[in-house]
């Protein structure tokens, strides 16, 4: 079994240590209960100060509850949570956000109208003697917090809303940073970061170790596992299975306990023979404004019908803006796009999907599901079906065509008419998947894949994009990982600065020419 690490991360000291510090937090036979179901059940691990502590498994396996507990968002039915040795109720966030334990949560919370400097303060705005808002520390404190974070050419001045979803990420943090706590709890932080950034966090975590901060770090990727944690805890079902120290484990018994079972990871792709174009994209470029310079400038490549193409680039390369302007989602400046040899120019989403064009956004909470709806209706929002009467939609056409997917794809929901936001990321990105799958498109563009889902569902999403390949899909993949996009493309093509320069054969690929090509060259 081989697990491929990310080409950039930073080395930071993860040897055991003969005697831990005292837990500044100790979580104690943690029990909670949703709707009469068990999600939590005995839990308990500790994080003494200065200790990186990798909390693992599967999707569902009960991480996100535990997050929840420890940042004052639920209450636990039973069993309790120590701060400094003595018994704490939160009484909700703020009280967890007193005691001194901030969470820098996956799925992003920034309020879109704020400016990046107000949301990383939000909450805590420093005041002069007067008691009015002190801008001017603001500014300058949430500039340092993002230049130790690798990304000072942000605009703090810049409203949320026009960020990127990495860029959101590292607002995030951010704002994790400034709050002085002494626990920070990172939920997949790395994400939608370029692996360059990976390593800016790397050295942010191994600083706030040293300064006696804890931290607990919630990640699928074991390469970073590895890198910044010193301990372990695995949740599986709900309960706690295994812990101990990271060094003293390899990857696959760490799989294995996440799993129950042994997991195959795949290895590249196997060569394919594509048939014609079928689609081409020519010196592709955004419109420019006086505001701000266009994120593409010039990108062209093809792709095959049966062909995987998987686009590198670090964040603000271009890739997510090329996607839209595919699906008509932003306006094309320049260049042009053939769809199966005819010219194309999609003047909204709903033109590329009636042309056969399909987008898995990067964003999978905020553009691709409605979170309180059904997983039913979530399945069906591109139109899977066409009803017999056109004001009338066909339920019971749609969620039998949903079952057949449901068992081919494996997907969990504990009923078809539940919250698509009670299923695990995996689950909801195999709804997102067989949308489009049933639309039977010409040509579908997947941006972050598999960002946030576990090992057990990434495997899955990978078999999926490769079937959806051997069917005749001409499949465009976007991935800050590089690893996955090794493993899943017949050919990669680089964008650096808005600009396509690079293509290779994924079979002939490496992690490291691929960054060179990636990074900016100054």
């Amino acid at each position: 079994m081989t697990v491929h690490p990310r080409p950039v991360i930073v080395d930071v000291e993860t040897s055991g240590r003969a005697e831990r510090p005292a837990p500044f937090v100790a979580a104690v036979g943690l029990v909670k209960r949703f709707f009469g179901v068990t999600v939590l059940d005995g839990v308990s691990l500790s994080l003494g100060a200065g200790e990186v502590r990798a909390l693992l498994g599967e999707n569902g396996a009960g991480k996100s509850t535990v997050i929840n507990l420890l940042s004052g968002v639920f209450a636990p039915d039973s069993g309790t949570i120590e701060v400094d040795g003595v018994p704490a109720a939160f009484g909700g966030p703020r009280g967890a956000d007193k005691a001194g334990i901030s969470v820098i949560r996956q799925e992003l919370s920034l309020f879109p109208d704020l400016s990046v400097a107000e949301a990383i303060f939000a909450g805590h705005l420093p005041v002069t003697g007067l008691g009015l808002v002190d801008w001017k520390r603001v500014r300058d404190a949430a500039r340092e917090a993002l230049r130790q974070l690798g990304v000072s050419s942000l605009d703090v001045r810049r409203p949320v809303a026009g960020l990127s979803i990495a860029q959101q990420q590292m607002v995030e943090i951010a704002r994790a940073l400034t709050r002085k706590s002494r626990l920070v709890i990172m939920d997949e932080p790395t994400a939608s970061l370029s692996p360059e950034e990976v390593g800016h966090l790397g050295e942010i975590i191994a600083r706030l170790s040293r300064e006696g901060v804890a931290i607990l770090y919630v990640s699928h990727r074991l390469d970073e596992i590895r890198a910044f944690c010193q301990s372990y805890t695995v949740l599986r079902d709900g309960k706690m299975v295994e812990e101990g120290d990271v060094v003293a484990v390899d990857n696959a018994q760490l799989i294995r306990a996440m799993a129950g079972r042994d997991v195959e990871i795949g290895g590249r792709r196997q060569a394919t023979s594509p048939d014609g174009v079928a689609l081409s994209v020519r010196d592709l470029a955004a419109p420019a404004s006086a505001r701000a310079p266009a994120r593409v400038v010039g990108v062209s490549f093809d792709v095959r019908a049966g062909e995987i193409v998987g686009l590198a680039g670090i964040v603000g390369a271009g890739r997510s803006e090329t996607a839209r302007m595919i699906f008509g989602a932003d306006p094309i400046g320049a260049g042009e796009i053939r769809l199966g040899g005819q010219a194309f120019s999609p003047a909204s989403p709903i033109e590329a999907m009636r042309a056969g064009i399909g987008l898995v956004p990067e964003d999978r909470k905020g553009q691709a599901i409605l979170p309180q709806r059904a997983v039913v209706e979530n399945f069906a929002l591109a139109g899977v079906r066409t009803p017999r009467y056109r004001w009338v939609n066909d339920r019971a056409g749609e969620k039998g065509l949903f079952r057949g997917f449901v068992e081919r794809l494996g997907i969990r929901a504990s009923s078809l008419s539940a919250p698509i936001a009670t299923l695990s990321g995996g689950n909801q990105q195999k709804v997102i998947l067989s949308r489009w799958i049933a639309r039977k498109p010409k040509v579908l563009v997947v941006d972050e894949p598999t960002r946030g889902i576990d090992i057990g569902a990434k495997e899955d999403v990978h078999t999926l994009l490769r079937d959806i390949a051997a069917e005749g899909v001409a499949v465009l993949v976007i991935s800050s990982d590089l690893p996955e996009l090794m493993a899943l493309s017949d050919r990669i093509v680089v964008l650096r600065e808005g600009r396509s320069v690079f293509e290779t054969d994924a079979a002939s690929a490496s992690a490291e020419d691929l960054m060179t090509r990636m990074t900016p060259h100054g």
